[in-house]
Order: C-alpha cells, then structure tokens, then sequence
C-alpha cells in the first residue's frame, strides 16, 4: 500500500469518511429529539405532551407489548390499535400525538432519542439537593460541554499532520528505493533532482488523478468561501457598554418588575422602545440606594433627570444609550405583532433577564435553548434563518391568544379543520404554525 500513492489516498479518504460517519451517529439522538420531539415533550417535564424520561422502562413494567413503544413513535394510532397499554395512553390526553412515519422500523433511530432523553439530569433534582445532585450535575456539565465542545476540529488537524508526516516519510522511502533499484539495473541516477522536481515528474504521469484531486480542492475551497459569507454580519455575545448601569437581575428578577413597565411600546408599536427618565424616577425619587456603590449610580439617574434630591432644577442631560439589536433597513420586525398577538415571551429572543445583571446582549442561539419554555432553535440569532426556523416551530393557539374575546382564532381553527383535503398535511398534529399562516413568505419580513 505504502508504495502505491493512489492507494493511500484512497485509504486516508476512507478512513476520513468513516470517522465523520461516527460522528454524524454521535449526535443522531440529540438532533431526532430537537427536530421532532422537543416542540411537544421534555425529558423530565410534562408539557403538550408527557415527559420522556425512562419512557421505554415505564411502557415494559406497565405491561406494554414488546416493541409497543417503538410504533407508537412512528404512528400512536397503529399502536393504539394493536396494544391495549397503547390504547390506554391514547386516552390520557386530548391533543393526539404526529405521526413520523420516516422513523417507522427504525429502531436504533428511536433509541437514541430515549438515550439522549434518559442521560438529561433532572433539573428539580439539582435544584433540590445541590450536594446530593453533585455527580449528576457534573454530568450534566460534563454533557454540556462534550456537546459544545464535540468538534472534532483538533481531531482533524491532528489527522492532517500526521497524515502529511506519513506521506513525506513515505515518499522518501520510495525516493530511495527507486535510486538504488535504478543503480542495481545499472540505470542513470539524477540524485541531484528536488522533490520539487521529482512531485512534478510523477504529477505530470499521473495527470488524471491530480486532476479530479485540484477539481475536489477547487470546489471545496468555492464551497467554504461562500459558507463563510453567511458569517458576515452576524454577531453573537455582542455586549456594549451603557451609560447608566442598569442590572436587569435585581429590577426584573429581584423585584419583579414587568419588561413593558419599561418597555411600555413593546405589545403597542414596532419598536419596544427605551424607558424615559420620568419612569426610572416613578421608583427612585423615593430609592437612592443602599450602599454608596448604588448611591452613585443612581446620581446618574438624578443628573440626567434634574433632580437635587428634593426638587427637579429643570437642568436635565440626555441619556444617549448604546444600540444592541440592529436589524438591516429592509428588514420588517413589529414587537406588538409578536408580544401581542402571538404571544411572544420576551425570553424567547432576548434570554432570562430575570437573571443578567448587564445590559441585554445579542445571545448565541445555544444560550437561548436553555431558557425554560423557549422554543429550541437551531440558526445564529437575529439571522433569518433564526426566524424562519421560529415561525415554522411557533404554534398559533386559540384561547389564549383570543384576548379580545371575538373568537377570531377559534373561527380560524374551525375553517381550517373543515377544509382537510386543503390542509390536510397541515392538521395531523391539530396544530396551525405560524409557517402555515403565510409566515414564511417573503413580503411578511421584507419591505
């Protein structure tokens, strides 16, 4: 093999091939569960549908028939019919479950979801015994950071290296053995040939296979390139710095204080707009502050207001703030639509603020997947496909978001559920997406 270029190639892309194979099936689990199960289920949490956790060692001591649990996933109804466990529950829940029929007899794809779910700790666990919850919580950790961290980018380079290690030996071996072959049948010898001259030689007799090689790296490096030009622009963790300190852990968390106390436009306009001094001074005309720290923090609150502490002076000083999201001009975003109608909470895009003591940041998608109750999302924040990806997962609800009681939602529902032949792939779950109420064409978000 060693003395046969072509097929070393061959091997070393062999062997690449098969460790990203691993790789891919390293995060099946994971990515089935996100993309199929996550909108409805919680490893340890009921929600629209039942937690998962230990799901398969429930359904056996409960009496389930032997791989019930597996065509349940793929489609409850069958199940429901040839199980009585199953039928059972069917029963327990009005909303019926989505059928995925792509993972029916696919049982290793269906056991790595459960495997993901069962290797979730259980967050009430943690929270109640901290001590006791240790190794679980070290676990956890230890998860977190094999998922973020399980690139095997340093597997890579470390792959290249010595792969060009082994190449360099190689083709010195093979200079050599071609030298003394050329002396023992008394041929010419050009010793005094680089391996410049000597890459070129043996290029040039193997013109096709450099060839398809330069066409394989030409279209990799066009590929990168363009893959690297949906990076421009986008900025997560973006942290600016403020004017006046505002810690949004004690005001919102500590205190409890509703964001559109603040934010008074966000269910009323397009933009969510700042507070006025005149609200920061409601509370802090009667609290100065604790410590001397807080004290002189709130002094900028006074000055920028005119106020001596007693009386305003009428001098007052502009508050010029430092912008964090910043959406392109011919992009459409409207926070009533959102907050009011679809009942966006301010979470779910800006993070917990109940527990940031800094200013809102632009926050990596993976951080916003951890905040309870948000929808889990794949795409860097504020792109588009981060909202495209939202309005496809987003459910539109009747009830809840009928707040001004003219059963608009409820009529809606009612059309669509008539009309199967319509919107018949639409209602397997009995859902309406924001997707399939035309958010995803194009003039909804851009002018």
């Amino acid at each position: 093999m060693f003395r046969s270029i072509k097929q070393w190639c061959i091997t070393a892309l062999s062997t690449v091939f098969v460790l990203s194979a691993f790789d891919g099936f390293a995060q099946d689990g994971e990515a089935l569960f996100k993309a199929k199960c996550a909108t409805c289920h919680q490893p340890h949490k009921d929600g629209t549908g039942p937690k998962l956790y230990k799901v398969r060692d429930k359904w056996a001591s409960e009496g389930a028939k032997d791989g019930s649990i597996y065509q349940w996933v793929a489609n409850w109804s069958a199940a429901a019919a040839a199980d009585p466990y199953a039928a059972k529950i069917s029963a327990v829940k009005a909303t019926a479950m989505s059928q995925f029929p792509e993972l029916a007899g696919k049982q290793k794809d269906i056991d790595a979801i459960f495997d993901y779910v069962d290797a979730q700790p259980d967050p009430a666990t943690a929270a109640a015994d901290p001590a006791a919850a240790g190794g679980a919580a070290g676990d956890a950790a230890a998860g977190a950071a094999e998922t973020e961290e399980g690139s095997l980018s340093w597997v890579w380079i470390i792959l290249g290296v010595i792969f060009i290690a082994i190449v360099m030996a190689v083709g010195g071996v093979r200079r050599q053995l071609n030298i003394a072959t050329r002396e023992a049948e008394g041929k010419p010898v050009n010793e005094d040939m680089s391996f410049g001259q000597e890459f070129k030689s043996w290029a040039w007799h193997n013109k096709r296979y450099v060839g398809i090689a330069s066409l394989v790296v030409v279209i990799s490096l066009i590929v990168s390139l363009f893959l690297s030009l949906y990076s421009i622009g986008v900025v997560e963790n973006y942290q600016p710095s403020q004017p006046i300190a505002f810690p949004h852990d004690i005001h919102a968390g500590k205190n409890g204080i509703d964001c559109k106390y603040c934010h008074n436009s966000a269910n009323k306009s397009k933009s969510a707009g700042l507070p006025t001094v005149n609200v920061c001074m409601n509370c802090h005309k009667q609290i100065s502050g604790n410590t001397p720290d807080q004290q002189e923090k709130i002094k900028a609150i006074y000055e920028a207001a005119g106020w001596d502490g007693t009386k305003y002076t009428g001098k007052t000083k502009p508050i010029v703030w430092n912008k964090v999201h910043v959406l392109p001009d011919h992009v459409y975003f409207n926070h009533s639509q959102h907050v009011e109608v679809g009942g966006v909470d301010c979470k779910q895009c800006h993070g917990d603020m109940t527990k940031m003591n800094e200013t809102a940041k632009v926050q990596p998608v993976a951080e916003l997947n951890k905040v309870e109750g948000n929808i889990p999302l794949t795409k860097a924040t504020l792109t588009m496909g981060w909202c495209i990806e939202c309005h496809g997962e987003k459910e539109i609800s009747s009830g809840s978001l009928d707040t001004k009681g003219d059963g608009y939602y409820n009529e809606l529902h009612n059309r669509l559920l008539k009309d199967k032949k319509l919107y018949g792939k639409y209602l397997e779950d009995k859902k309406i997406t924001v997707k399939e109420l035309g958010g995803w064409e194009c003039a909804k978000c851009h002018y």
